[in-house]
C-alpha cells in the first residue's frame, strides 16, 4: 500500500500523508463529495477532482498488483521464474508492459513454433542465430522428422524460422522499443472500401486520409473507427510515413535486427535470417502493434470524448435556475399539437392541455385564447418553450399572444429540451405522473427544467441529454461512471431540499442510493415534512454512516434548527453554538449577518476536532447561508424573422446559446433548428487550446454568420465579430503549443484539414444532429 500511495502522491504532486488519509476514508466507505467538503483537515484540502483521479489510480494500481501476483505465481509454477524476471515484473508500473513480460509464459494454443520445438528443431534455430556462417540446408538435413511433419529441409528451416519469430515477438524489450518507435513516428491511414463511396458520403473527408498516430485528435480518431465499424473505411498503420520507396525495408525490421545483434554480411545463413527478420516484423510485430496501438488511440480518444461530455454535462447541470416561479411548459408540435403544462413554484402540475394552432387544424385564435386563459388562471410568470422542431413557430405564437394580451405578465424563454422524450417514456415519469399522457409529461419536464435544470435533468440518463461527442462509440461503463460522478458532484455542490426533492435527485446525494431515496420520500408522504435533519435517522435503513455522508448536503428549509438549512454539517453545530454563546447571540441571529461574521477570526474557534479549513468553511456558510454556486439566470434573444437555415445570411450578427462544446469548437443554437459551429480558431482573437477556456454549454454568446450551406444544413459561425464574411473560420487548427499543426492529410499531397463545418467531421455533425432530436 505504501508504494501505491507514494506513486499516487508523486503523480498528484501532494504528500503521501494526504493520499493515505484519502485512501483510508475511501476504503471506509466515504464518498468523494463528503471527503472534499467535510474532511479537509485529513486530506490537506484535496478537492473533488484530485480525489476522483486518486480513486481511479488507486483502482488501476491495485488491479495491477493483483495481476502481478497472479503472473508471478503462474511463472513460478512453471519453474521458469528467474531473479531478473521477477525484478522486472515487480518494477513495471504498466499493465501493458506487465503482459509483455508474461507473454512467453502465457498458456496458449499450440503454435507453429511450439510444434517445431516439440519436433526437436530448437537447436537448429539456436545454431543458425548464433553463427550465420553455417549453411542452413546442410544443417537442416540432420533435423528431418517425417513423423512430426518435417519431411524435407524446406519444412525444417521454416519450422526453425517460426521458433525464432515467436521468440523475438515475445521479447518484452523488443516490444517496448517497437511500441515507442511506432507511437512517435507511425501514422493511421484510411481508405474508402470498394463501392462504399456513395453509402459513406458523410465520411468523404477520410476516403484518403492519414495523420500522425500520437497527434490525431479524439473526434477524428472516433470518426475513423466508426467508419471502419460501419464497413465504410479501411484503416491501416503506416509504420514508415517518411519512407518514399514502399519496397524499402521498414525501420521495424532494423529494430528487430539490431535487437538480436544481426546484420546482413553475405554469410551463408544471412538470407535465411533476413527473411526471418522480415517475417517477424510483418507477420508478428506489425499486425500485433497495429491492433494494440489502434486500441491505445481509441482509449485515449474515448477518454477525451468522455471528458468533453462530462464537462458539457456539468455546465448544463449547473446552468442558472429561473427559480421558484409559476411556469408554463410548451412542447412544440404541428400535427400532434403543442402540448401545454403549467406547474407551480414547487414544480407541482396545475393544469395541462393541447392546442392546435398550425396545419392542418389551424386553430390559431382558439389556441391563443386557451393559453391566455391558463396564464391568467394560474398567474403564469414564465413560459418555457422547448427548442425542438417547430419551436420558432411556437415562439412566434407566444410572442403574438403576449403582444395582444398585455395583461399576461409572463416572460418567454427557449429551453433545451434534449432528453425530454426519453424522460416522458421512462419508468420514473410513469411513477411520477401515472395519470398523465406521455406527450404531456414532456411539457412538464420542459417547464421544470427552466425552474431548476439540475433537479429535472437528474431524472434523465446522462448520455440521453445530448451534449456529448461520439458518446455511443465509447466505453459505456466508463462513460456512465464519469457522468455519474459529474451528476453527484453537481447535486452535492448545490444541495438538496429534503422536503421537496424527487427520488431521482435524492438518490444522487452522497451516502444515499435509490432505496434510501425512496424511503425518504415514503416517510415524507406518510409523516409529513422533516422538521430537522436528525429526523432523517427515523427513515428505514438510514444508518449513522449514511446520515454522516448525506446530512451536510440535505437542507431543511425553515425548520426547527436554523443550521439545517445550510451546508454546515450537524457534526459542526457545536462550533456555531460556541460562537453564538461567546457573543451573547442566538444561532439564528448570526446566520446571514455578514457584517458580524466578517469580524470573526476562524483561528479562535479551532480545536482538536475542527481545524482551520473547516472553521473557515463554516464562517463562509454563515455569511451566505445556502448560497447557490450557480450563476444568475439570463436568457438569449433570438433574432426576429430568423427561424430556419434559409433565413441566415453571411454577415448577420446573432445572439445564441452554446449547446455543446467539442474538442474542435462550440456548437451554438441561433434559433433555426440547426446548430452552427464556431471553430476553435474563431472563438477568440487570442490563441485557444481548449474551447472551454472561452465558452461552456449554456452560455449566451454573440456570433456572426460566416457561411451557410442550406443543402447540407451546415452553418459556420465566428465569435470574432470583426471577421470578414468571406474569410474562412480557420485554415489550420492550432495545437496546444500555439503553433500551426500538421493535421490529417489526403494522400498523396499533405494538406491541412479545412476548417469549415464539413471538415470538422461530417460524421460528428450528423451524429450530433441525431442526438439533438427528441
Amino acid at each position: 500500500m505504501s508504494s501505491i500511495s507514494q506513486q499516487i502522491a508523486n503523480e498528484l504532486a501532494v504528500s503521501s500523508q494526504q493520499v493515505n488519509a484519502a485512501i483510508a476514508l475511501l476504503d471506509d466507505g466515504a464518498t468523494v463529495p463528503f471527503i472534499a467538503r467535510y474532511r479537509k483537515e485529513a486530506t490537506g484540502g484535496l478537492d473533488d477532482t484530485q480525489l476522483r483521479t486518486l480513486a481511479q489510480r488507486l483502482t488501476y494500481l491495485r488491479e495491477l498488483n493483483e495481476r502481478r501476483e497472479v503472473i508471478l505465481a503462474s511463472i513460478r509454477e512453471q519453474e521458469k521464474l528467474t531473479p531478473d524476471l521477477e525484478r522486472a515484473i515487480r518494477a513495471t508500473e504498466s499493465k501493458t508492459e506487465l503482459e509483455d513480460l508474461y507473454l512467453p509464459y502465457r498458456p496458449k494454443r499450440r503454435t507453429k513454433g511450439q510444434i517445431a520445438i516439440e519436433a526437436g528443431l530448437e537447436p537448429l534455430a539456436d545454431s543458425l542465430l548464433a553463427d550465420p556462417n553455417q549453411d542452413p540446408e546442410s544443417l537442416a538435413q540432420d533435423f528431418i522428422n517425417t513423423d512430426a511433419g518435417f519431411a524435407d529441409t524446406k519444412a525444417v528451416l521454416e519450422g526453425a524460422r517460426f521458433i525464432l519469430m515467436e521468440r523475438f515477438a515475445e521479447d518484452a524489450q523488443l516490444l517496448k522499443q517497437v511500441r515507442q518507435y511506432l507511437w512517435e513516428n507511425a501514422e493511421i491511414t484510411s481508405q474508402v472500401a470498394n463501392g462504399k463511396e456513395q453509402e459513406g458520403a458523410k465520411y468523404r473527408d477520410y476516403f484518403s486520409f492519414s495523420e500522425a498516430l500520437k497527434k490525431i485528435p479524439s473526434h477524428r480518431a472516433l470518426a475513423l473507427f466508426r467508419g471502419r465499424n460501419e464497413g465504410i473505411l479501411q484503416l491501416k498503420l503506416n509504420a514508415d510515413p517518411q519512407q518514399e520507396d514502399p519496397q524499402a525495408p521498414s525501420h521495424g525490421e532494423y529494430l528487430v535486427a539490431r535487437h538480436i545483434g544481426w546484420q546482413h554480411s553475405k554469410r551463408s545463413a544471412d538470407d535465411w535470417m533476413r527473411q526471418t527478420v522480415q517475417w517477424t516484423w510483418r507477420i508478428k510485430l506489425l499486425l500485433h502493434m497495429e491492433t494494440e496501438l489502434f486500441g491505445s488511440v481509441r482509449e485515449r480518444a474515448e477518454a477525451d470524448a468522455i471528458k468533453v461530455f462530462a464537462n458539457n454535462l456539468k455546465d448544463l447541470l449547473m446552468a442558472a435556475p429561473a427559480g421558484a416561479k409559476v411556469t408554463m411548459g410548451l412542447d412544440p408540435g404541428v400535427r400532434t399539437g403543442i402540448k401545454v403544462a403549467v406547474v407551480d413554484s414547487t414544480g407541482k402540475v396545475l393544469g395541462t392541455n393541447t392546442v392546435f394552432p398550425f396545419q392542418p387544424q389551424n386553430q390559431m385564435d382558439k389556441s391563443i385564447r386557451t393559453l391566455v386563459g391558463m396564464c391568467k388562471q394560474h398567474k403564469v410568470e414564465l413560459i418555457a418553450i422547448g427548442n425542438g422542431t417547430h419551436s420558432r413557430e411556437t415562439d412566434k405564437l407566444v410572442a403574438d399572444m403576449l403582444k395582444g394580451n398585455p395583461e399576461v405578465k409572463a416572460t418567454k424563454v427557449m429551453v433545451n429540451e434534449a432528453g425530454a422524450s426519453v424522460y416522458s417514456a421512462s419508468e420514473l415519469a410513469a411513477l411520477e405522473f401515472p395519470d398523465l399522457d406521455v406527450s404531456l409529461r414532456g411539457a412538464v419536464s420542459i417547464a421544470r427544467r427552466l425552474q431548476d435544470p439540475l433537479a429535472e435533468l437528474v431524472k434523465i440518463e446522462p448520455k440521453s441529454i445530448g451534449v456529448g461527442q461520439y458518446q455511443h462509440d465509447v466505453s459505456q461503463a466508463q462513460l456512465a461512471q464519469s457522468l455519474d460522478a459529474v451528476v453527484e458532484d453537481c447535486v452535492n455542490a448545490v444541495g438538496v431540499d429534503v422536503n421537496t426533492a424527487s427520488v431521482a435527485l435524492l438518490a444522487r446525494v452522497a451516502g444515499l442510493n435509490k432505496t434510501l431515496a425512496q424511503n425518504i420520500v415514503l416517510h415524507r408522504d406518510q409523516h409529513g415534512r422533516f422538521a430537522t435533519r436528525k429526523k432523517l435517522l427515523d427513515v428505514a435503513r438510514m444508518g449513522p454512516k449514511s446520515f454522516e455522508q448525506a446530512a451536510g448536503f440535505l437542507r431543511i428549509m425553515n425548520g426547527v434548527q436554523p443550521l439545517d438549512g445550510s451546508a454546515v454539517h450537524p457534526e459542526a453545530y457545536p462550533v456555531v453554538e460556541r460562537i453564538a454563546q461567546q457573543h451573547g447571540k442566538e444561532v439564528a441571529q448570526i446566520i446571514g449577518d455578514s457584517a458580524f461574521v466578517k469580524q470573526l477570526d476562524a483561528r479562535d474557534y479551532t480545536d482538536d476536532s475542527f481545524g482551520l479549513p473547516t472553521v473557515q468553511d463554516i464562517l463562509r456558510e454563515l455569511e451566505k447561508p445556502g448560497r447557490d454556486p450557480r450563476p444568475e439566470f439570463k436568457m438569449a434573444e433570438f433574432k426576429e424573422g430568423v427561424e430556419k437555415v434559409e433565413d441566415l445570411k453571411p454577415g448577420m450578427t446573432l445572439e445564441g446559446v452554446v449547446s455543446n462544446v467539442a474538442a474542435f469548437g462550440a456548437f451554438v443554437d441561433v434559433g433555426v433548428h440547426q446548430d452552427g459551429l464556431v471553430h476553435v480558431s474563431a472563438l477568440s482573437h487570442q490563441f485557444v487550446s481548449d474551447p472551454r477556456e472561452v465558452v461552456k454549454a449554456g452560455d449566451i454568446v454573440k456570433v456572426k454568420v460566416l457561411e451557410v450551406d442550406v443543402a447540407r444544413k451546415r452553418i459556420s459561425l465566428t465569435m470574432r465579430l470583426d471577421d470578414e464574411v468571406h474569410a474562412k473560420a480557420a485554415t489550420t487548427p492550432a495545437t496546444t503549443t500555439g503553433k500551426p499543426q500538421t493535421v490529417g492529410k489526403k494522400k498523396p499531397a499533405p494538406k491541412p484539414a479545412p476548417a469549415s463545418n464539413s471538415a470538422m467531421g461530417s460524421a460528428f455533425a450528423d451524429a450530433f444532429a441525431k442526438a439533438k432530436q427528441k
